[in-house]
């Protein structure tokens, strides 16, 4: 009986570690991300973070272009759902603010730890892949 118990005990917290560890690679996109515009190629700073709904979403927080200031804060990225078994942040969405597009989206992390965007219109084929590099902090806007 004593095996039982202590084998079930071994068998939830081994499930329980599993569990957390799912949620902390769900988590390593949360930060801040230097971005590069596909088509003015502006760079600006995106912070990405879990929302209450338990998806992921992105802001802007800073702008190269100080023209362009009325985008910070502006949500671009939403509805991402962390997928374990292919390693990626899927079914989500990212609006261009500039040409008005809002496209299909994923992301993924390359073996160099920097985040890979894919924006597409009906079939993945048909998009584009930027690359964001991840910051330390979020930087000061002038």
């Amino acid at each position: 009986m004593k095996r039982i118990v202590v084998l079930l005990m071994a068998v939830f917290l081994g499930g329980m570690a599993f569990e957390a560890n799912a949620q902390s690679k769900a988590d390593a996109v949360c930060g801040y991300f230097y971005a590069k515009d596909p088509f003015t190629k502006e760079g600006s700073q995106v912070k990405i973070y879990k929302a209450k709904d338990g998806t992921y979403e992105g802001i802007v927080c800073w702008v190269e272009n100080p023209a362009k200031k009325n985008y910070l804060n502006y949500k671009f990225l939403k509805g991402f759902k962390y997928n374990s078994k292919d390693d990626e942040w899927q079914g989500g969405t990212i609006h261009h603010p500039g040409n008005g597009n809002t496209y299909k989206s994923y992301m993924k992390f390359d073996k160099d730890g920097k985040l890979k965007v894919r924006g597409y219109v009906g079939f993945s084929l048909l998009g584009a892949t930027v690359t964001w590099t991840r910051e330390s902090k979020q930087r000061v806007q002038k």
